[in-house]
């Protein structure tokens, strides 16, 4: 009899996009695309497309748990993800089960807090606990330029700057952080920083012009995950899930009337 391969599992805790570009659907698409087993915790519903989010329904807290034990206790996962975490209630419970059952599990927080629209996806009173329950929790948080500048409460506008929030986000929470640069104007340059309080790295990939990159956030601390989950070390993880969602977005293939991040691409 042959034996079967043995994969690696990786966790999603994140909300669920309808359009398939973002969210769960990205970070399970991610985690195929890199060769681990991909579960999900749905922590909220999304009405979206694309091009916009027409309704959210957020889960009861009791479900979200029920989900995520239900993983814990038959699929272990080997790295764990957060994504779009929706309320104040959702993020005690997701703090409340990582310290009970997965205290020694790799865990990449997504702190989805504001659209590339600009508008607010978490509410201002889970902020908190987002930043003092989950973020102690992590191995590495991956803020984009606006949610560092919500979190710091500072403008960053020049890649010098990157580099100073990313250590200073390391010495207010503790853990390591990617600080993903792409909204930064003036580069020809994407610049993502790196920074876990011993190791710099500065990430950079061409800009692509004329693409939609729906997913590119969540699609990256995914690939993290699901790298962590292979058992690469942080920075190599990292690295590696840059290459990934570069590719994606250079491979970028018409759905519809949009365009989708390609992460079955191949060399």
């Amino acid at each position: 009899m042959r034996k079967r391969e043995r994969l690696p599992v990786a966790l999603t805790i994140a909300g669920s996009d309808s359009g398939g570009g973002a969210g769960i659907q990205a970070d399970l698409k991610a985690f195929a695309a890199i060769g681990v087993h991909g579960t999900s915790a749905v922590t909220c519903l999304t009405a979206q497309n694309p091009a916009e989010v027409r309704s959210v329904q957020v889960c009861r807290p009791t479900v979200l748990r029920d989900q995520i034990e239900a993983v814990l206790d038959a699929l272990p996962p080997a790295a764990i993800k957060t994504g779009m975490l929706a309320s104040a209630p959702l993020v005690r419970v997701v703090v409340e089960v990582l310290r009970q059952r997965a205290d020694r599990i790799p865990v990449v927080v997504d702190p989805v807090l504001i659209a590339t629209s600009g508008a607010r996806l978490l509410p201002a009173r889970a902020v908190r606990g987002l930043t003092e329950g989950l973020f102690p929790l992590a191995t590495l948080i991956t803020p984009n330029l606006g949610e560092a500048e919500a979190l710091l409460g500072r403008p960053l506008v020049e890649p010098e700057d990157l580099r100073n929030a990313a250590r200073d986000l390391r010495k207010r929470h503790g853990c390591a952080v990617l600080l993903k640069g792409g909204h930064l104007r003036g580069l020809r340059e994407a610049v993502d920083v790196f920074w876990d309080g011993k190791q710099e790295l500065l990430l950079s990939a061409p800009r692509v012009t004329g693409v939609g990159t729906h997913g590119t956030g969540c699609t990256l601390s995914a690939a993290i995950a699901a790298f962590l989950a292979l058992g690469l070390a942080l920075a190599e993880a990292v690295e590696k899930a840059k290459h990934h969602v570069t590719q994606a977005i250079a491979g970028s293939v018409r759905a519809g009337r949009h365009e989708v991040l390609q992460q079955f691409w191949r060399d």
